[in-house]
This record gives C-alpha cells, sequence and structure tokens, in this order.
C-alpha cells in the first residue's frame, strides 16, 4: 500500500471558489490511483488536505487528473495549484492558474519545464499533442480587415473562453464600462455642444472637470495600502493634474513641441535628417533665423542636428464629415533641429508631400497664427500617426498575435508558455472590446475623428507594410533612426535599461532549457510558434524581416526579448500619456474641420477655433482617453508573477533578479523626475503592466 500526500490550492479571487465535487487521479510513471474525492467545497485563498491511497508505488507523479461533477448548481472553481508528497517524500508540483467549468475533467503536468525532446514518456507527449489540438480549436484565428494582422476569431467578450476574460467580467463588474459610463455623464454638458470653443481658455474647462474627486470617480486607481500601491496612486492623482495643466500652459512653445517627439505619445517617428528629401526643400535662407549665426543647415545635418519627421502613411486618406461637416486630414513633413542647449525646435513644416506654390513651407518667422496652426496641423497628423499605428498596431494588435499563437502552438509545460503567458492577461479581452466599441464603424474613434472607417483601416494597412523587424527591437530602432545621442530622449534612455533588463531575465531563462543551437533547431513547437506569428501578424511579409524561424540561441533571445518588451513597455510608453497629453485640445486634435491653408498670412484666432475639433467632438475624444489612460484594480506589474509556473530553482532565482534591476530602474527614474519641471514616468517599471490590458 503506498499513501500519498495531496494539497489543491483555490485561487484568492472573486469567485474563485465551488460548491461542485472535486475529484483528483494521480498518475504515476507505473500507474494510476484509484479517483478520490477532494472535497465538495472549496473557499477562495483555501489549501484542501487529502490523502490517496493506491495498492502499488505509481513511480514518478507526471500528472494529476481533476475532475468537477456538479448535482444541480454549475458553480465554477479557479485552482491555483496541486501538491503532492509521494510516499518517499519525494515533492511534486503542478501549477494550474485556470478556471473549470462545467461538469468536466482536466489533466494537469508535474510544473518543471519541458520541451518536446525532454519527454521520454508517451502519455507525456501524447499530453501535450492533445493539449495542442485543443487550444487550437478554441483558439482560431479570423481576419479582421484586409491588410491587418489576424486576430481571435471571436465576435464579443462573452465569446471569449473564462481564462482569456477580464477577472471584473467574472464578477459582473466590469470597471471600464463603469469608467466610461462615468467619464460620459461627468462630461455630458460638454457632449451636448456641437459648436466651436469661444476661446482657447474655455477649452481647459474641460479637464479641469476631471480632476480631483471628479478624477477619482472616473479612473480605477489602485486600492492597495502598501507602499508601492500608494506609490502608484500618488503617480497617478499627480499625473492627471499636474500634465494637462502644463500642456495648457506650454503648447504653442517650440521647445515642447519638439520634445514631444522624444517624450510624448509617439516618440518612435523622429528620425536623423543627413539629406533633405526633395519633397521638402527647405533653403538655408528659410532656416537661417532659426539656426542662428555661424552655421549652415548644410553643416548641422552633417553634424547630426537636424531632424525629420514625415507622415506620409496619411496620403490621400479619405477624410470624413462630423455632424455632416467635411473634415480635412493632411501629410506633413516637420524638419526639427537641435539647438546648443539640447532643445529641439521645429524649423520648417510643410502640410503636404508635394511641394509648390500651394504647399509653402511655414517657418518659425512667420505670422503667429499661420506658425501655430502648421504645428497643429502636425498634431493632429500625429494624433493618426500615434493612434492607429503606434498604439493600435504595434503594440494591442501585434500582442494579440503573440498571445494567440502561444496559445495555439506551445503546451503549458513548455518553458516559453510560462515566461510569456503572463504578459497576454487580459489582451485578448481588450482587444475584443477595441472591436466593438473603439475602432469599429461607428465607433468612438469613428465618431470623434476627422478620418472615415475605411482611412482608418487604409492608415493601418500602410502601417503594417512599413513596420520591419529592426522597428521592433529597440536598440536596433534607434539606431536606424540615428536618434542615439540627441539629449533629454527619456523614451530611449528607460527604454533601454528595460529592454536590457528584460533581455537579461529572457537570457537567463533561454540558457536554463536550451544549451546549444541545436537545441533551438530542433523545437519543433517553437518554430511552429514563430511561423505561426510571421504569418498571421506579419502576413507572410519577408520584406519586414520578421523572421519566419530561429537557428541559434541568440535569435531566440531577441525575438522573446522583442515580444516581453512589446507588450509591456512599449505599450506603456505609448498608452500612459494619452490624457496627460490629449486633454487640452490643441495639442491633440482628433480632426481639422478647414483644409491646410495653401498660402500664409490667413489664419487667425477664430479661424483657429474654427478648425479644430467642437466641443462634443473634443469630449467624446476625452471620454476615450479617460477610458485608455485608466488603471483596472487587480493590474500586475512588470516582473511581477504571483502566478508560479516556473517550479524549478534556477528560473525563480532569475524572476528575483530580474524584480531587483527593476527596483533600481525605479529609483534612477525616479531620481531623475525629482529634479525634473515635467516629469517622464511612463516607463517606470511602477506604471509599466506586464500586459496590455487598457
Amino acid at each position: 500500500m503506498a499513501t500519498y500526500k495531496v494539497k489543491v490550492a483555490t485561487g484568492d479571487v472573486l469567485e474563485a471558489g465551488t460548491v461542485n465535487s472535486i475529484y483528483i487521479t494521480l498518475v504515476g510513471s507505473r500507474g494510476e490511483s484509484p479517483e478520490t474525492m477532494m472535497s465538495y467545497k472549496f473557499r477562495p485563498g483555501t489549501v484542501k488536505e487529502r490523502t490517496v491511497k493506491c495498492e502499488q508505488d505509481l513511480g514518478p507523479i507526471v500528472l494529476v487528473r481533476l475532475t468537477k461533477s456538479r448535482l444541480f448548481l454549475e458553480d465554477a472553481w479557479f485552482c491555483n495549484e496541486v501538491h503532492v508528497t509521494a510516499p518517499d517524500g519525494t515533492a511534486y508540483r503542478f501549477p494550474c492558474y485556470q478556471w473549470l467549468e462545467g461538469k468536466t475533467t482536466q489533466e494537469f503536468r508535474e510544473g518543471s519545464g519541458k520541451k518536446m525532446a525532454d519527454d521520454d514518456l508517451e502519455i507525456l507527449r501524447e499530453h501535450r499533442r492533445k493539449e495542442l489540438r485543443a487550444r487550437q480549436e478554441a483558439y482560431q484565428w479570423k481576419s479582421y480587415a484586409e491588410g491587418w494582422p489576424r486576430c481571435l476569431n471571436v465576435d464579443s467578450i462573452f465569446d471569449l473562453d473564462s481564462n482569456a476574460q477580464f477577472s471584473c467580467t467574472r464578477a459582473k463588474s466590469f470597471k471600464g464600462l463603469l469608467i466610461y459610463q462615468g467619464a460620459t455623464h461627468l462630461l455630458s454638458g460638454f457632449l451636448a455642444r456641437p459648436r466651436s470653443w469661444r476661446s482657447l481658455d474655455e477649452m481647459r474647462t474641460i479637464f479641469s472637470r476631471t480632476k480631483g474627486r471628479d478624477i477619482g470617480a472616473c479612473l480605477a486607481l489602485p486600492s492597495s495600502s502598501s507602499k508601492s500601491g500608494a506609490n502608484r496612486d500618488g503617480a497617478l492623482t499627480s499625473r492627471h493634474l499636474l500634465v494637462p495643466e502644463y500642456v495648457a500652459s506650454h503648447w504653442q512653445e517650440d521647445t515642447f513641441f519638439g520634445y514631444q517627439f522624444l517624450n510624448g505619445n509617439n516618440p518612435i517617428v523622429i528620425q536623423n535628417c543627413t539629406v533633405l528629401p526633395k519633397k521638402f526643400p527647405v533653403t538655408q535662407e528659410m532656416v537661417a533665423g532659426s539656426l542662428g549665426g555661424g552655421t549652415t543647415l548644410s553643416k548641422e545635418m552633417k553634424e547630426g542636428r537636424i531632424f525629420i519627421v514625415d507622415y506620409e502613411v496619411l496620403q490621400g486618406i479619405p477624410a470624413g464629415t462630423i455632424h455632416g461637416r467635411q473634415q480635412y486630414v493632411a501629410a506633413p513633413l516637420c524638419l526639427l533641429h537641435q539647438d546648443a542647449n539640447g532643445s529641439l525646435r521645429p524649423i520648417a513644416i510643410q502640410l503636404s508631400q508635394t511641394p509648390g506654390p500651394t504647399s509653402p513651407i511655414f517657418l518659425p518667422s512667420d505670422d503667429e497664427w499661420d506658425w501655430l496652426l502648421a504645428k497643429t496641423w502636425v498634431r493632429n497628423a500625429d494624433f493618426y500617426s500615434h493612434q492607429v499605428i503606434t498604439h493600435l498596431l504595434r503594440t494591442h494588435l501585434f500582442g494579440e498575435v503573440f498571445a494567440v499563437a502561444t496559445l495555439r502552438q506551445l503546451p503549458t509545460c513548455h518553458p516559453f508558455f510560462k515566461l510569456l503567458i503572463p504578459h497576454f492577461r487580459f489582451t485578448l479581452h481588450i482587444n475584443t472590446l477595441a472591436r466593438t466599441i473603439l475602432i469599429n464603424r461607428g465607433g468612438v474613434i469613428d465618431k470623434g475623428s476627422g478620418v472615415t472607417h475605411e482611412g482608418l483601416v487604409l492608415i493601418l494597412q500602410r502601417g503594417l507594410e512599413k513596420v520591419t523587424y529592426t522597428s521592433l527591437c529597440l536598440p536596433d530602432d534607434i539606431q536606424a533612426r540615428g536618434v542615439s545621442y540627441i539629449p533629454n530622449y527619456h523614451y530611449r534612455d528607460d527604454g533601454m535599461s528595460l529592454w536590457e533588463a528584460i533581455k537579461r531575465f529572457v537570457s537567463g531563462i533561454v540558457a536554463f532549457y536550451y544549451k546549444d543551437n541545436a537545441a533551438v533547431q530542433s523545437d519543433v513547437e517553437l518554430q511552429a510558434w514563430v511561423m505561426d506569428i510571421f504569418t498571421n501578424g506579419f502576413l507572410g511579409q519577408t520584406s519586414s524581416g520578421i523572421p519566419s524561424s530561429l537557428k541559434t540561441v541568440a535569435e531566440l533571445i531577441k525575438f522573446l526579448t522583442m515580444v516581453v518588451f512589446t507588450c509591456s513597455v512599449q505599450h506603456a510608453a505609448v498608452n500612459n500619456g494619452q490624457y496627460d497629453l490629449g486633454a487640452f485640445l490643441p495639442n491633440a486634435p482628433s480632426s481639422m474641420r478647414h483644409p491646410p491653408p495653401e498660402e500664409k498670412g490667413k489664419a487667425f484666432l477664430q479661424h483657429f477655433l474654427d478648425t479644430v475639433p467642437e466641443v462634443d467632438t473634443t469630449a467624446n475624444i476625452l471620454v476615450a482617453l479617460i477610458l485608455l489612460s485608466s488603471r483596472l484594480e487587480d493590474i500586475r506589474l512588470l516582473g511581477h508573477y504571483p502566478e508560479e509556473r516556473f517550479t524549478e530553482a534556477e528560473p525563480r532565482r532569475l524572476i528575483r533578479a530580474f524584480q531587483r534591476e527593476l527596483e533600481d530602474i525605479r529609483d534612477r527614474i525616479e531620481e531623475r523626475n525629482y529634479k525634473a519641471e515635467l516629469r517622464y514616468n511612463y516607463m517606470n517599471p511602477q506604471e509599466v503592466e506586464n500586459s496590455i490590458s487598457i
């Protein structure tokens, strides 16, 4: 007779417990135990203990089989993990972290990370195959729009597997919807005004409504009383109260305009300019006054102090109507100069891709309103570039591709499933929600922006065509854009610190499980995963440089680092400042109601007010920004892995080392911010979530 001690832990989350009956079977290399009832009642956060008796020793325990049954009431159960102690004292851990619903039987493997080549037993090889067949049936691809990355084939959040849904959805209290409704109520007075703003000062009144006690009602701030929670609450409160006021006070300044290309919502479009494109015929005479004495445009370009931003992706994009009134879209070019103090200033703006008499080059020496209107057109173009390409495509949609490919191709025991799954938490839910209320035809973006739904689709198509592997890997992207040495580029500096920290963590995990290049090449599940991403995420475009297979350990480390960085740090960098920098309308107008000026000397205050969005359109977009800048109550910050999927000592040591490094990065950022007039905190590990969850 062999007696095994079994402990079953229920998750400490809302509604995790069950009153259904739970049975367990131990599966060893030499046989199975009898099915044994654990209990008929499990409370959240509790551990049930039981002994399982067998006629003979089962050998090493490789699987546990959990069966949930019911008599009348269906009551879902969230199982954290199972511990088994064999008669000889050997301990086994079986991570679960999964909802069991209905009358079901689920098998879970012992927690060691295993590649297919590591499995000697046929029962384990068959378990892998069976799990992936079930996942590939449950998680299928579909095309949302032609030329877009493919996405999960569901029509609403209610079609999602419970393990992919927001935890608050299970509790029937979706915070995002409450935030959306609360913000709409808060701004209801503005939403009823389909007219132009009367003054620039009046524009301040809309975001002044969302501060103090009111913003707390709209934003789901963490409720933790811990030190980290208190710090985060303080950071959010400070951010939402101070930065929009700063923007409203400085948005007209050339230095702040230039600063946002480095540390704003879209910090990846600026690049060094060594040769002016023919379509942007800026002359020395035009910019001499902006450059200062003793230098020339040619000299400044040679010395690396001239930069360019080109919104060619917007050329010919169809504009829509708001309130029956035609809107307009421009595809500007902007030339910037780094001055002796290190500040970045715009020195020339052209509002089309075709130079000529009807497309003048606007300069800082022009009339005040001509220059301000030209800069506002650039900010409008940046709004589209940021929202559709930098934010939606390059974080949300790619994150979904990585998540679906992982679920389809990597079994739960695979080392990289364990590594990556925390970085996809809630991504499928938030993206499904976005397709139903934000980016859909008639959705928030469609109603509040100047492009048609077809225009949005086309911008993203063009964006995907231009995405390269280089642009997704921060160190390569910084070098390719020639921005390695421009000062005050906090996005680059903080991003590089975090990229290297993630890379060191990933490198340790890879080294533990993959001893050489041959192990990478022979891992058929890994190769299928990469091919799935290449085919369905990047539509098989070899010109992108996205790998369709991985041949070396170094290639594997780089690819995994890119995935983790995209789903955490990069999303935080381009998401977390949306309310901050967009709450004051002229800094990020979502539409323009007059066409781009074809001559100088025609702009004035009222023309400006009649060009930027109306009051109600502004309020519609601000509601979306409040939602996108909100925080879930159960966020998980970068490097925080409460679900202990790795059971071996070395991966757990690597996690602790990663967390310590993130704390060091946090301290450096906070020390810099303490001295700064305008803090850059979007990539502070205290602000970076593990996954794209909002």
